[in-house]
């Protein structure tokens, strides 16, 4: 299967990216389809053998559209180029909007400047009375306005062009309602003055009146210009909902110096290739993924993970792309560069998780591909069912044209990818990569929450959590402990050694060292015999440790490992060695239990240290010494209970889990496997970023529903008392411009719910 990411021209609304996507799911071969109207872009899944590009791209001409493949090898823009872009379209989008309203105050007054006079005494100048009152000046109040109306339609012209192109192509689209709505208003006008000029000739005042109160010139301008402006505002929130990527894009800095034959040189970022040596002076960016070679300094890593402590990095340490040096002199090692840096990688699953559907957007876009076609057909018919019922067909007309007008679903097309995009730009400021639309629904589902113990409630790593001493200071056991441990390569060594280095120990030398497998190690140092290992190591070698022993007990209870130690033939102190909780985990079940989720801890530890976890935690449900083979099967119990499960790893021998489950979080610095395995990645190792995904994802589905509600419930209300339902009962009957207005508060909450996210 290849996958591959195309350009689609002339989407204008949901309908037009349903057609496309028919169009295109109808090919042999296609095994998905993803069109996305935010983005005008298409991803398509197929089987090589049956299908290529060309012959996608002829499929969406087909049907009325332009595509093109998506070059995936071109560099991102800088965000000064996508801002240039995007503030080009507004500015094209503005003129329009001002050359409209322009042309559209005169042409309104001159119609409608009775009525403004009757309803707040709007003076009318004696020159306005003189050309265009009376029946006398019929033929200029009606020619006047006419032509007021062309600049009008000249710049908005498009919506003529592809509305009646869909139409003819029999694939109507928003610009279809408005074409025909206006088209037919500007015909009527156009007739009407045609009827003057008759009436005129031939000395019929009652005609000649008549036409002349039944000019549309005003609503076809009118409809134009309010369509205008919510086509501006939507292009706004395209701009906006790109914000996110384009702060991304430009963590990267543009140009980096790099050590090449002993000279420092400045080079594009792009031209860094593996294992070149990058200076990182104080307050710039870090160009690529690597490892500090030389020098110190503390790490803004904000940008990436969220956390807003710098973090110190010292010679060894892994530094990570698009973060920033904050005080101190640096040389990194490139080892990832290009596409493959973690900012690079970011950047893409932000970029999938937009171009993605959640199963909610495809039902708006369901209703979207048969919603045009429908709302057409109830104009005609209303319009019909009013000339039977004897009313004139200038009202019958006007009738049809509000049914055309109010029904425009640009917020329908909108409502769920503006919310998606937004949502996925907030989950990438805060460190959390959502990898698709569906996954950021689905979480929101969520009851369930699985968590693996080692490395996502704890640390992961062994550290020294008590040391009891017999008649000897801690300090000096630590030495002695450490200095007897250094050659052991185990982890609990590394923990012992680790607890010295913070103290700044000195560590002595080690004679005739040797580690015994399973039991412990032994050395001398100083020409004296010590010894540290298990019970049993102590038992082996003939030295007692009862009295030890019994205050060992007490923390092997707690889930502890113990390391004895021993001077000779005596014992001299014990340390006890755990993974310990993170910070975070307490706080972070809690939320989570405070939110009605029920919190399952899975471990592959023993019942003893994973109850003591647990216990510590208050955590009520524990599933102990599982096998990471295992862990899929035991997501797959709780699934089988009618749960949907959230699964948090750390996404390496937890990948099985992490795809079996409704949603999978690794938990981490974001790993290749961590990436491929899970639906979200959570940057900074905190648990408390699961509390926010959920969050996240509720907040985001909560603004597409209210979304739709606007976008398609007001549809059902509005179309209706469009049509003159409640007409005959009650006299309503509201002009195609009152129509417009509301379509356009519509598309306005739309965008200002997701904009205000």
């Amino acid at each position: 299967m290849k996958k591959v990411k195309f350009d689609i021209k002339g989407m204008t609304c949901s309908s037009c990216s349903s057609h496309v996507e028919k169009a295109v799911s109808k090919l042999d071969g296609i095994k998905n389809v993803n069109v996305n109207l935010l983005s005008n872009s298409m991803v398509v899944e197929y089987d090589e053998k049956k299908l290529n590009n060309h012959v996608i791209i002829k499929a969406v001409a087909e049907a009325g559209y332009g595509a093109n493949v998506k070059n995936l090898e071109k560099k991102h823009k800088s965000t000064e180029e996508q801002n240039r872009e995007t503030d080009n379209i507004i500015k094209s989008m503005k003129k329009r909007l001002i050359i409209s309203i322009t042309f559209l105050i005169p042409l309104m007054y001159i119609a409608m400047h009775h009525m403004l006079n009757q309803w707040i005494g709007l003076p009318i100048p004696k020159i306005i009375s003189k050309l265009f009152e009376g029946n006398e000046n019929a033929i200029t109040f009606g020619f006047t306005q006419f032509l007021l109306l062309l600049p009008i339609v000249y710049v908005n012209r498009n919506y003529f062009i592809v509305g009646f192109k869909r139409l003819f192509k029999r694939n109507p689209n928003m610009d279809s309602l408005i074409a025909i709505g206006s088209f037919a208003a500007i015909l009527y006008g156009i007739y009407a003055i045609y009827m003057i000029g008759f009436g005129l000739g031939h000395g019929n005042s009652e005609l000649v009146h008549k036409y002349s109160m039944d000019l549309y010139f005003e609503s076809a301008g009118t409809i134009l210009t309010l369509i205008t402006i919510g086509k501006y505002l939507e292009t706004k929130s395209k701009g906006k909902t790109k914000d996110a990527i384009s702060k991304l894009i430009n963590l990267a800095p543009k140009t980096s110096i790099v050590i090449r034959e002993n000279k420092e040189i400045e080079i594009n970022t792009e031209e860094i290739v593996q294992g070149d040596i990058i200076v990182i002076k104080p307050g710039t960016n870090i160009p690529v993924d690597g490892v500090v070679i030389e020098g110190n300094s503390y790490i803004d890593q904000s940008s990436i993970t969220g956390e807003s402590i710098p973090v110190e990095k010292n010679i060894g340490d892994n530094v990570v792309s698009g973060t920033i040096n904050k005080n101190g002199y640096l040389k990194i090692k490139a080892i990832k560069v290009g596409e493959d840096t973690t900012l690079a990688q970011i950047i893409k699953l932000v970029e999938e998780a937009g171009n993605s559907k959640a199963p909610i957007a495809r039902l708006a876009d369901k209703v979207s591909g048969i919603f045009v076609p429908v709302v057409i057909s109830i104009a005609i018919l209303a319009t019909v069912f009013w000339i039977l019922q004897g009313q004139s067909f200038e009202f019958s007309l006007s009738i049809g044209i509000s049914v055309l007008v109010i029904s425009c679903p640009c917020a329908l097309g909108l409502a769920t990818p503006v919310a998606i995009m937004v949502g996925t730009g907030k989950g990438a400021q805060n460190g959390i990569l959502i990898k698709s639309a569906e996954s950021l629904e689905t979480l929101h589902l969520v009851n369930t929450v699985v968590l693996d113990k080692t490395g996502t409630i704890t640390e992961g790593r062994p550290k020294v959590t008590d040391i009891l001493t017999n008649n000897l200071n801690e300090k000096h056991l630590i030495k002695i402990a450490a200095s007897l441990e250094k050659s052991s390569e185990h982890p609990i060594a590394e923990a012992i050694i680790k607890k010295a280095e913070e103290e700044k120990q000195e560590l002595e030398e080690v004679q005739e060292f040797l580690a015994v497998s399973g039991r412990g190690v032994k050395g001398k140092i100083a020409g004296i015999n010590y010894l540290g290992g298990n019970s049993k190591f102590m038992q082996e070698n003939n030295i007692p440790a009862n009295e030890t022993a019994k205050k060992a007990e007490k923390l092997l209870l707690e889930g502890k490992t113990v390391v004895y130690f021993a001077r000779e033939n005596e014992v001299i102190g014990i340390i006890a060695v755990a993974d310990t909780i993170k910070e975070t985990s307490y706080q972070a079940i809690k939320e989570l239990e405070a939110r009605q989720l029920e919190v399952v801890m899975l471990t592959g530890d023993n019942e003893t240290v994973a109850n003591s976890i647990a216990k510590e935690l208050q955590i009520n449900k524990v599933v102990s010494e599982v096998l990471p083979s295992d862990k899929e099967k035991e997501v797959s119990k709780i699934q089988a209970k009618g749960k949907k499960v959230a699964f948090v790893g750390d996404g390496i021998n937890d990948s099985p889990a992490l795809v079996k489950a409704d949603v999978g979080l690794a938990i981490g610095s974001g790993t290749d496997i961590a990436i491929e395995s899970a639906d979200i990645v959570l940057m900074k190792n905190s648990l408390l970023d699961v509390v926010t995904a959920i969050d996240l994802s509720k907040a985001v589905i909560r603004n597409i529903k209210m979304n739709l509600f606007w976008a398609f419930f007001y549809n059902i209300i509005g179309i209706p008392v469009a049509a003159g339902v409640f007409y005959l009962s009650y006299g309503w009957k509201l002009s195609p411009m009152i129509r417009c207005c509301s379509n356009e508060f519509k598309l306005s909450m739309c965008c200002y719910k997701c904009l205000k996210a």
